[in-house]
């Protein structure tokens, strides 16, 4: 294995939900689906990938399975390394097809594997996964960013300064 990629997962259902994940880079599509569904611990079902741009508009799809279709293309004749050159580079995994739910992924390094790392793997999680069937069951108690900024509202300025 010559590269690992770094992802940042999140998701627009629970702001506290982030997973960074270091996969190598010539894993298949089918292979990452396989990973996350077992992190996630989700069962299998029918999902897609979706290349994205940066304002996460979804462009080409790949499938689980092959449709038969020209439009998309079946997730285990692509890799990772095969879709994504630079940086902040992104995928939609859309997870829940009936209802449209999707976790977002952004590369946000690559680099060469530690020796001692085994890959697949978690490299950092915070809060649990959405649900995989429902969307009501996520609990959102307000974002990770919102919370760290809360420490910094304690920061009272000192009003007799004059700035002059």
């Amino acid at each position: 294995m010559s590269m690992v990629f770094k992802f940042r997962m999140l998701s627009d259902e629970n702001d506290n939900f982030v997973r960074d994940l270091e996969v190598p880079y010539d894993m298949t599509l089918r292979g990452f689906h396989e990973f996350l569904v077992r992190i996630l611990g989700y069962e299998a079902c029918m999902t897609s990938f979706f290349t994205a741009d940066g304002q996460w508009e979804r462009l080409q799809e790949y499938t689980l399975l092959d449709m038969g279709d020209p439009e998309s293309i079946p997730m285990e004749n692509v890799s990772l390394g095969q879709l994504l050159h630079h940086n902040r580079e992104r995928l939609i995994y859309l997870f829940d097809q009936l209802n449209n739910r999707a976790l977002y992924l952004e590369l946000t390094e690559a680099k060469k594997p530690e020796p001692t790392m085994e890959y697949p793997r978690v490299a950092f999680e915070h809060a649990p996964a959405p649900d995989q069937y429902d969307p009501a069951a996520n609990e959102d108690d307000g974002s990770i960013f919102e919370q760290m900024m809360d420490d910094f509202g304690e920061f009272e300025g000192d009003d007799s300064l004059d700035d002059e």
